[in-house]
């Protein structure tokens, strides 16, 4: 059996095949079509028809998406892609290319790619988070990916700040964000790399990049120091309702800010004391597979335990 993978982005869609151990086969990438939905599902039908041929027989095809597909209604919601969003995507491939078509959210994509590493299959429940220009998750439960009623379980970053979060930025002082998604304070604008960088703004009075908050975070500037300090226990404080509520093995970071590594120096020493005295902090580890884990994370929607 071989298993395909589509990554869908808003300037590529990536196709990557492997067999049952997620070892890849083949893979091709074009530029996402930009004029029609018509155009959107040829490009994906091509790259599929191409595999196809290559491979001698027909896989199994699974789609990472910048959003979820509604269980209710069949369509997509995926705004940054515009012809392919509020489309009936997984019906119309499903019939153009002969077969059942699966479709995950990128995060939850990310957390199936790490569950199915080799090293991690012991870790039966599995939260994926990632912190990159967003903050967004994933929840795996014995090989699936747990997508909810509707398609969109693991939206961690529409929660909201919460009391001790407010205490710890300073009741008068905490910067409050509108978000995107209509709501405020949301944990996007606080716990994802853009967060990271607006923080560091409004808290510390000058406008950085990541990477150079972490170069000066390393050369033990005091106020860097001070400020990467309180964003950690930020990130304890969100992420504590998670595991009491589901009490994962595993918490899998991905996203450009994963790369931070003093963050698993850290974390798991904060955790505890925003938990139950009984609870155990999970293992927390970064991603292994990087920019391929939306290929493979799909490629698993089809694998069973």
């Amino acid at each position: 059996m071989i298993y395909y993978g589509l990554d869908i982005g808003g300037t590529k869609i990536e196709l990557a095949a492997f067999n049952e151990k997620l070892e890849k086969l083949h893979s091709e990438r074009v530029p996402t079509p930009q004029s029609s939905y018509e155009e959107w599902l040829r490009a994906v039908e091509t790259l599929v028809r191409n595999a196809d041929k290559k491979l001698g027989e027909k896989g199994t095809v699974g789609l990472g998406i910048p959003g979820f597909v509604n269980h209710k209604t069949g369509l997509a919601e995926i705004a940054n892609i515009a012809v392919a969003h509020d489309n009936p995507i997984l019906k119309d491939l499903s019939e153009r290319l002969e077969r059942e078509v699966r479709a995950e959210n990128d995060a939850n994509c990310m957390a199936l790619s790490e569950a199915w590493d080799e090293s991690n299959q012991q870790y039966n429940t599995v939260l994926g988070l990632i912190i990159g220009t967003g903050f967004g998750g994933g929840i795996v439960v014995n090989g699936k990916a747990h997508s909810g009623q509707i398609g969109m379980a693991g939206e961690v970053g529409h929660t909201q700040l919460n009391y001790h979060a407010l205490k710890l930025l300073g009741w008068d002082k905490a910067p409050i964000y509108k978000c995107g998604c209509g709501n405020t304070a949301c944990l996007d604008s606080y716990i994802s790399g853009r967060g990271f960088e607006m923080l560091y703004s409004d808290l510390v009075g000058e406008k950085l990049n990541a990477k150079t908050i972490i170069e000066r975070f390393y050369a033990k500037e005091p106020k860097t120091v001070e400020f990467v300090e309180k964003y950690i226990e930020l990130m304890a404080i969100s992420i504590s309702p998670l595991i009491t509520v589901l009490d994962p093995d595993m918490i899998v970071f991905g996203g450009g800010l994963s790369n931070f590594e003093y963050i698993y120096e850290v974390l798991p020493t904060v955790l505890p004391k925003y938990l139950m005295r009984s609870a155990e902090v999970p293992v927390i580890k970064k991603a292994i597979h990087g920019d391929s884990s939306g290929v493979r994370g799909a490629a698993a929607l089809f694998l069973n335990k």
